[in-house]
């Protein structure tokens, strides 16, 4: 066996029955969840399924049996537009009597049932009009299922033995003039024809009132015989708003005139998610008196010529269809797409100016120019209903959060007559995959003991069951739970993750126990947080080194000869505040030189911004001493100005001393630098003096100033030197101004051209009194111009320590 593997198994002997453990405590949390709608866990499945839906379940091929004719935006303004229209059927909700022209128009053309999602409960101002849709219905035998609504307040209708009423044939329509198709028409010859006499003219008026309906005709006309042996319906009943009492709807019967001539009604319900999106839909519903079939049910068993509507657990069948739903009696709508790409959607509006073209060319032989192809509707299921968002039925969808509230009926009536319903995978199914998952995770993160796999692993969990749901949902229309295996796989993930952590913490401590008498505490926990202990051997590296000192520190001193132990407070407090900084930004302090403190950045932990840390934790540490030096000042203790030097550079870095005693430092060139360039600070009365690898590193993210040219003790190769004034975007306009006239002498002074030199520093100085580097670079430029350097002038200034 090679070694790894042993290592593993001997990790898995240890942390079996903590496996064990989690793994059933992730799946009995879980089901929970998922039972009671912890934790959004409704949300989130809810959120999984729509994403599965419109990532994997789209694209499906439009639909060959149901056509939309709808009231979209066209239909509101055109009929407005429509002087002739709005007189014969009013502007929306529109009269009756246009119904009556748009559902026979749809018949004549061929079409093989006509589906209203819409309800027509309300008598009109004119209730001729309700009449006129009546008579045509009777007299054609439109074969239209008309919807009803439910209400709270509507009394009970008795029970009673429902049968359904099929739709007769429809009445052919008059023969066409031979010319019916004529291509030689425009639409510009169109003039809005008078109804013709019979069952389209305005003779309606003269019908009489039909008598009244009793309370069982109704129910015999909107009650569905539904066998449902093995189950119980879903209740019409509603939770009210007071006290939480429980109502029962009940339906609220259609216009008389309907009732009798109508071959059949549907149950139009709202069946939104807890989120309000349509998703689900179920196929009958009870009120404790009768059942009812919802609408695209009972338009596709008149269809079929169905007499009943069986539903079992797990199967809905209706005539010589049968399809598979959910046990409880609900299935999921398979959309397929936008409803656009799904389904042809025409316009009222175009199927009335159809109708009115037909009626003038039959009438008054006129040619007809059509405005819809013919055979649009030809053994088509037309479902008619509101398409505009004026018309107040707008819902929202897996696939569009504003979709018309008709697309759940041509949905059904699709899946229906030729397509299927998708269904929940079984609840134990999803259990056991559950159990999988936890086991799974735990499994992995316990084993492996990777931090990538601790990071990767629980977005792997979430993309691989959306990509697991959506194959499900796309090759066998199954609804596997999702959010149930992932929040499993990542609760025992978590678990495994915090085992694994423990287990690693105990390690650190063990590593701590053996350092701490060798190195320093924050030194011990960083190269234990990085997994990297020192070594005696060290390493070359590039780095930031950090110098700072305190201004006359002797004189500082002095003032506590008397009392040291007043020193010693006063120190400790400079160093803590100063340090606090330090170690704020990142940095590894190194040592203290009594007021001096030298620490580095980029070591021992590696940082690829080193400079850019030093610069603004100098910058940080400037902020601080300023704040303390006042502090100082109205206590009446000596001042602490700082002064600070840095500097970049490749640098050896490592534990040098003994195996007893380590010291982690830094040595080289360039630290020698860093200390050169503190002390220069009091050459040009400057706080922050940075070396020129610094600046390159850094310019980005700084503002920095050009001071000189300069060449440090032991050293023949001269330097450029910056002082460090802010960060990038924070230095005032009035020191900006002064940096900029500061460099037009600096390159007049290297020119050796000091007297244009002098005037561009006095006119600094004149803006910028206090600017330490324009006073320093102004009395050297004066000493030359009497006084000429030897030729040829480098411009270079030597720094004795």
């Amino acid at each position: 066996m090679k070694p790894d593997l042993r290592v593993y198994a001997l990790r898995l002997r240890n942390s079996w029955k903590f496996t064990l453990l989690v793994t059933a405590l992730a799946t009995l949390c879980a089901a929970l969840c998922q039972k009671y709608d912890l934790l959004n866990m409704g949300d989130a499945e809810r959120a999984s399924y729509d994403q599965g839906l419109t990532f994997f379940a789209q694209g499906h091929p439009r639909s060959q049996d149901v056509v939309i004719v709808g009231i979209d935006d066209k239909t509101l303004q055109g009929i407005r537009d429509n002087e002739r229209y709005v007189r014969n059927y009013g502007v929306y909700p529109y009269s009756r009597n246009l119904w009556a022209r748009v559902f026979e128009h749809l018949v004549d053309e061929g079409a093989r049932a006509i589906v209203f999602d819409g309800v027509m409960d309300e008598r009109g101002t004119d209730e001729s009009n309700d009449l006129a849709l009546a008579q045509v219905l009777e007299a054609r035998g439109i074969p239209l299922t008309l919807g009803f609504s439910i209400n709270a307040g509507q009394p009970a209708l008795p029970p009673v033995q429902p049968v359904n009423r099929l739709p007769r044939q429809p009445t052919p329509p008059p023969a066409p003039a031979p010319d019916l198709r004529s291509a030689s028409a425009s639409d510009e010859d169109f003039v809005e024809a008078v109804p013709a006499e019979g069952a389209t003219g305005e003779d309606f008026v003269e019908m009489e009132a039909p008598a009244a309906l009793t309370p069982e005709e109704v129910a015999r006309a909107l009650a569905f015989p539904i066998q449902h042996p093995g189950m119980s319906l879903p209740s019409l009943e509603q939770r009210s708003s007071d006290k939480g009492t429980r109502l029962m709807r009940h339906p609220v019967p259609p216009l008389p005139g309907l009732v009798r001539t109508t071959p059949g009604f549907g149950l139009v319900l709202l069946e939104e998610d807890e989120d309000g999106r349509l998703r689900r839909t179920r196929f009958a519903y009870s009120d404790g008196s009768n059942t009812y079939a919802t609408l695209s049910v009972a338009a596709v068993a008149d269809i079929l010529g169905a007499e009943r509507v069986e539903l079992a657990p797990g199967r809905l069948k209706i005539g010589p269809r049968e399809l598979p739903i959910n046990p409880d009696g609900s299935a999921e709508l398979d959309f397929g797409g936008a409803w656009k790409d799904r389904f042809e959607a025409l316009s009222v509006y175009a199927v009335l100016e159809d109708w009115a073209r037909q009626e003038e060319h039959r009438t008054k032989g006129t040619p007809y120019v059509p405005v819809i192809p013919e055979g649009t509707f030809r053994n088509k299921v037309v479902l008619v209903g509101g398409l505009s968002v004026g018309t107040g039925d707008v819902k929202a969808t897996p696939f569009q959060s504003e979709a018309p509230g008709l697309v759940k009926h041509a949905v059904m009536l699709e899946a229906l007559l030729s397509g299927g319903f998708i269904t929940e995978a079984p609840f134990w199914a999803s259990l056991l995959l559950t159990f999988f998952v936890a086991l799974l995770s735990v499994t992995l993160i316990t084993l492996a003991r990777s931090p990538l796999l601790e990071i990767a692993w629980p977005l792997l969990l979430y993309f691989g069951f959306f990509l697991v749901s959506g194959v499900f949902l796309e090759h066998g229309q199954v609804h596997v739970l999702s959010a149930m295996p992932t929040y499993a796989g990542e609760f025992a993930s978590l678990s495994a993750v915090a085992f694994n952590h423990m287990f690693a913490n105990r390690e650190r401590e063990r590593l701590r126990e053996a350092f701490n008498r060798f190195l320093d505490k924050t030194l011990v926990d960083q190269l234990v947080e990085q997994q990297k202990l020192p070594s005696l051997e060290g390493e070359t590296r590039e780095i930031t080194a950090f110098f700072s000192d305190i201004r006359g520190f002797s004189s500082f001193s002095e003032r506590f000869k008397d009392d040291p132990k007043a020193l010693v407070a006063l120190l400790n407090r400079y160093l803590t505040r100063v340090s606090s900084v330090l170690m704020a930004h990142g940095a590894c302090l190194d040592k203290y030189i009594g007021d001096a403190v030298v620490c580095l950045f980029g070591a021992p932990l590696d940082m690829k911004d080193h400079a850019v840390r030093a610069c603004h934790a100098a910058l940080a540490v400037r902020t601080e001493v300023d704040a303390l030096r006042a502090e100082l000042k109205k206590e009446g203790l000596p001042d602490v100005y700082t002064r600070i030097g840095l500097n970049s550079a490749d640098m050896f870095v490592g534990n040098f001393g003994s195996e007893h005693l380590l010291d982690y430092t830094a040595i080289g060139d360039g630290m020698n630098l860093a200390s050169r360039l503190e002390g220069a600070n009091k050459a040009y009365d400057t706080v922050i003096m940075i070396g020129p690898r610094t600046y390159e590193l850094a310019r980005g993210h700084i503002e920095a100033r050009e001071l000189d040219r300069v060449r440090v003790a032991g050293k023949a190769e001269a330097v450029t030197v910056y002082e460090l004034l802010a960060r990038a975007g924070e230095l005032s306009a009035a020191k900006r101004a002064t940096v900029e006239r500061y460099h037009q002498a600096l390159a007049l002074y290297r020119e050796a051209r000091f007297e244009e030199s002098s005037r561009q520093l006095r006119e600094a100085l004149a803006a910028d009194p206090e600017d330490g580097p324009s006073r320093t670079l102004l009395a050297r430029c004066e000493r030359y111009a009497l006084n000429p350097p030897a030729l040829p002038f480098d411009g270079v200034v030597s720094l004795e320590k």
